[in-house]
């Protein structure tokens, strides 16, 4: 499936003056005339390596190296939380120094693989960020966190393998009505913050089998490091 950022700088209109001399005077003409920006176009390959944890629709970025997606250690931003919690990216679009944003086709299942084809002009490329949400949780979520890609040779690739991440925003009870996925169809974004409130390394899910009585997940949803594979390839 082809994605286009919704942005664009795919032209811009320049002056060209052009002076031309009679017998009395100088006569100076101005024309306009189009001024191509250069495109690149990159394809990006993402594979869910997880058993039973779908991803939600996969949310990509270019934007300025001043753009932090998320940052170990500090609260989850607005926009995370609401990612992490519901698998709803809109919010990232919206972030300022974002210069370009796309979505995938939709959920990406256990085992899947979506190919993301993305046209960006030159004044779109600088810092690529990607972030989804394992869905059969309560607000885990994985990603690319500004990768610089602006100097990416053609037909040149990198491959990331991603861990997951806990958004520290709600509390991993994994309760009936609190896991937006499959597994339970519950609720998702919820605005307060339950838990340590600091975005940190996920530590899995427990399930039922493990002792967690109240939990609707069972072993098949607990998932292990990394969790997904991106590779970003630059194919003009």
């Amino acid at each position: 499936m082809t994605i286009t950022f919704k942005k664009s700088a795919l032209a811009a209109v320049g002056l060209l003056a052009l002076g031309a001399c009679s017998d009395s005077d100088d006569v100076q003409e101005i024309i306009d005339t189009p001024v191509v920006i250069p495109t690149q176009s990159y394809q990006i390959e993402v594979v869910n390596l997880t058993a039973n944890q779908p991803m939600s629709p996969i949310a990509v970025l270019s934007h300025t190296d001043a753009v932090m997606v998320w940052q170990t250690g500090m609260p989850a931003s607005n926009a995370l939380e609401v990612l992490a919690e519901s698998g709803d990216a809109s919010g990232f679009s919206d972030l300022d120094g974002v210069l370009a944003s796309a979505n995938g086709a939709g959920i990406l299942p256990p085992g899947g693989k979506e190919m993301i084809d993305l046209e960006l002009s030159s004044l779109e490329i600088d810092r690529l960020s990607l972030a989804t949400m394992l869905v059969n949780t309560n607000d885990a979520f994985t990603g690319i966190n500004g990768a610089d890609f602006a100097s990416l040779a053609v037909d040149a690739s990198h491959t990331f393998y991603l861990n997951a991440y806990d958004a520290g925003t709600e509390g991993n009870t994994e309760a009936k009505g609190s896991i937006p996925g499959p597994a339970d169809g519950g609720e998702g974004y919820l605005e307060a913050r339950d838990d340590i409130d600091r975005v940190h390394l996920h530590p899995g899910v427990l399930s039922a089998s493990d002792g967690l009585s109240d939990s609707v997940l069972g072993p098949s949803h607990r998932f292990d490091n990394p969790v997904l594979m991106v590779r970003i390839t630059r194919t003009e």
